[in-house]
């Protein structure tokens, strides 16, 4: 167990030492949600709250044929989109989220996607989790860093953070990583928070960066 990182040049040097282990333990950087477009990334990111990734592949892996463009999902059958997504959890909400992304993209945007943060978080469903998803992986873009539950957990934990509020979580990891690692750096969390720093009971002792965090278990 190390000491909790308190000021900025502490919290650069702690991502820097953790930055070799996770790259070593975590070096595939293949999203897990399976898509060929930006509009299925942003379907499937929508799917995937309080949801696995396993489970949003599945129902994606028919849903897509079904839906190829934004003008199918907004003329839809709300109650056949609700069933057909059923199996991911909070269907009414996300078949509605979906549909209102879909229309305000056929209207907007001509049919497709945005590609600026600005404009993507204006889309229904879509937060800043959702917009740094789809830059960073369908454009290349990395304008912010993802924060989902286990990057806010994970970096707390490790000491990159004091906050709990994702975007105040963001706003720090953005300020102790380059921009270059704004994409792989919160991924490999994500894997370490599956994996490893899991939310009720971290497994501390195979734990390849404990030595480094100021929370792990004696």
């Amino acid at each position: 167990m190390s000491a909790r990182p308190k000021t900025k040049k502490q919290r650069v040097d702690q991502a820097n030492r953790l930055r070799p282990i996770l790259e070593a333990e975590y070096p595939d950087m293949t999203l897990s949600l399976d898509f060929t477009n930006e509009l299925e990334l942003v379907v499937a990111t929508i799917l995937s709250a309080q949801c696995t990734d396993e489970r949003v592949n599945q129902v994606t892996k028919s849903l897509f044929p079904k839906y190829p463009d934004a003008e199918a999902y907004a003329k839809a059958d709300p109650e056949e989109l609700q069933e057909d997504i059923r199996s991911t959890g909070f269907f009414r909400n996300k078949a509605k989220s979906l549909q209102g992304m879909a229309r305000m993209v056929v209207e907007d945007f001509g049919g497709a996607l945005p590609r600026t943060m600005e404009e993507l978080v204006k889309l229904p469903g879509v937060a800043r989790k959702t917009a740094n998803v789809v830059l960073s992986n369908a454009f290349g873009v990395n304008e912010g860093v993802v924060v989902d539950t286990h990057v806010k957990r994970v970096s707390h934990r490790l000491g990159l953070t004091d906050e709990t509020d994702p975007i105040k979580v963001e706003r720090d990891l953005m300020a102790v990583l380059p921009r270059e690692e704004w994409r792989e750096y919160p991924w490999r969390l994500i894997l370490h928070g599956r994996r490893v720093c899991k939310s009720r009971k971290p497994v501390c002792s195979d734990c390849p960066v404990a030595e480094l965090c100021p929370s792990a278990e004696a």
